[in-house]
């Protein structure tokens, strides 16, 4: 990766990760909601969700990096689990896309300090 690629990619994933924590404060919100208040409160965590996810899809292509891709899956995974009302499993997978993204950061991260510009 040159260095304005692992530039361009601990960008996106610094902000992805930074959104995905807040999918996943939302989503551990939930289940102090009930009825209707439950009801409009998935619905907005599905339009976030929504946006980070495609937030991720416009990292994945713009890097071309497999990671992104992954954190997508898994947050599509996440909502369908929230949708079940299935949240503890969904924050747990909303983790393993922060990690997926993560592993991105740390990539670009490596090649920045290898080249003493961080």
């Amino acid at each position: 990766m040159d260095l304005k690629d692992a530039v361009l990619q601990f960008s996106y994933a610094e902000r992805a990760k930074s959104e995905l924590i807040i999918v996943s404060a939302l989503t551990g919100s939930l289940e102090g909601y009930k009825g209707d208040e439950r009801t409009g409160a998935r619905r907005m965590l599905s339009s976030v969700s929504g946006a980070v996810s495609s937030e991720l899809a416009f990292a994945s292509q713009a890097t071309s990096n497999e990671d992104f891709t992954r954190a997508v899956s898994l947050l599509n995974e996440a909502m369908s689990r929230i949708d079940g009302e299935d949240y503890s499993g969904a924050s747990e997978t909303i983790g393993r896309a922060i990690s997926a993204v993560t592993t991105a950061a740390q990539r670009a991260w490596q090649v920045l300090s290898d080249n003493e510009l961080v």
